[in-house]
């Protein structure tokens, strides 16, 4: 059984039904309203006041305004994101299979007709974020994408623009929040109605995707992003405790584990956080810090099966193993959003650039799903085609289940179906 070094202190009490309601109301207030209710959200909420879609001059603008360094990173990026999810894309295939003689059955796979993908702002500009949902809903062959994030200022910021435009947006709005996921959602500003909604956000953003789950598709319910590190005593203690640390400035709820079998490992990690969280800049530093006290961890297990089924247990959203033998990890884990295997793989390269997509399950969510994948922008449907030489077989098969079941119905329009004998021939007068 698992033992503690650390355990969470817990979070203060959520104020989730207060953000229920808000986010309930705003939706009708932007169903009915639609655009004028949109304006109305852009300028009390963000200040926002200028034209809502993003024209080509502005894109131009932005491109011409990052740095070159940055641009390249974002093409390299880009690249990386495409490529992975052009061979995801390229693993689904349609096919046709004849069962029984005369019952033909086929798969095809079919992009959905629009996305909306949503680029958080807030406290730092998210901009590998609109390359991993833009991209991959392009890669998945989506004819149309809308894309939006928070303007500030003068609008979207350059690079985040930049990067929007380069992966693939059709039409992309200067809105944010509650208003810019409804404007994807209900077509507004003469956008098409997205089948499909993507992207991180903050708990507003997060509501709003999950109440108008249903009619449309969203790719996850999204909480905290989180971090599990699975280290024995081969791993480098100071560089566990960086990646503790670089995870934990996502935010002050982002639940952050060590799970190791080495005791010294675990209390030289604990005794290394407060330096390490140091390091970083002032306002990341004390995100990380709160973290790191509400929600970090130090998990002492037996051995090596302890520590995976404990990781297992966690479901975590990144699972990062520092660890000897990466085959058996690799081989043994199951429940994760995604998997970064040895020491050298930190957790940030696929956050940012590696090419494996970084929107993933979180509170546990990666016992039943995966991440964002060009499989949330696609359909796989079957057809079915019954010629003569199956259809004695399969009616009857048919009908004696339905009547079964109590569907006479159904039974009725399988019989119909079943060859019926000749009339007799009339001979003479």
């Amino acid at each position: 059984m698992p033992s503690f070094l650390k355990s969470a202190q817990g979070l203060a009490p959520s104020a989730e039904a207060d953000i229920r309601d808000t986010v309930q109301i705003m939706l009708a207030q932007l169903r009915d309203g639609r655009e004028a209710s949109a304006l109305d959200y852009a300028s009390r909420l963000d200040r926002w006041e200028g034209p809502v879609i993003v024209g080509a001059d502005e894109i131009a603008r932005a491109s011409a305004a990052i740095a070159p360094d940055l641009r390249a990173a974002l093409d390299y990026a880009h690249e990386n994101i495409r490529n992975f999810a052009m061979a995801q894309r390229a693993s689904l295939t349609p096919f046709e299979t004849e069962l029984r003689p005369g019952l033909v059955a086929g798969q095809k796979v079919i992009p959905v007709s629009a996305a909306g993908c949503y680029v958080p702002g807030g406290r730092y500009a998210h901009i590998a974020s609109a390359l991993m949902t833009i991209t991959t809903a392009k890669a998945a062959g989506v004819p149309h994408i809308t894309a939006c994030a928070p303007p500030r200022g003068d609008g979207i910021d350059p690079a985040t623009l930049y990067a929007m435009h380069l992966a693939g947006a059709d039409v992309i709005l200067n809105l944010g929040g509650v208003q810019g996921i409804a404007a994807m959602a209900f077509g507004l500003f003469d956008t098409p109605a997205a089948d499909v909604l993507c992207g991180p956000g903050n708990a507003y953003v997060a509501e709003a995707k999950r109440q108008l789950f249903g009619p449309v598709g969203i790719d996850m319910f999204a909480g905290p992003t989180d971090i599990a590190i699975v280290a024995d005593a081969s791993a480098d203690p100071a560089l566990v405790a960086l990646d503790l640390a670089g995870q934990a400035e996502h935010g002050p709820t982002s639940p952050c584990w060590l799970i190791t079998d080495d005791a010294e490992l675990g209390r030289e990690v604990l005794r290394l956080m407060p330096g390490t969280i140091a390091l970083l800049p002032e306002g990341n530093r004390d995100v990380a810090q709160q973290a790191w006290n509400a929600m970090g961890e130090v998990i002492l297990c037996a051995d090596r099966d302890e520590m995976a089924q404990e990781a297992d247990r966690l479901a975590p959203e990144h699972l990062h193993v520092q660890a000897r033998d990466l085959d058996w990890w690799q081989q043994r884990l199951t429940t994760y959003g995604s998997l970064f295997l040895g020491a050298e793989t930190t957790v940030a390269f696929g956050d940012k650039a590696s090419g494996p997509n970084h929107v993933l399950p979180t509170s546990g969510a990666a016992r039943y799903t995966g991440g964002l994948s060009v499989h949330k922008f696609l359909k796989t449907v079957t057809y079915q085609r019954v010629s003569d030489q199956a259809l004695p077989d399969l009616a009857r098969a048919t009908a004696v289940i339905s009547h079964a079941e109590g569907m006479h119905g159904h039974a009725l329009t399988a019989e119909a179906r079943l060859p019926r004998p000749p009339l007799p021939r009339v001979v003479g007068g």
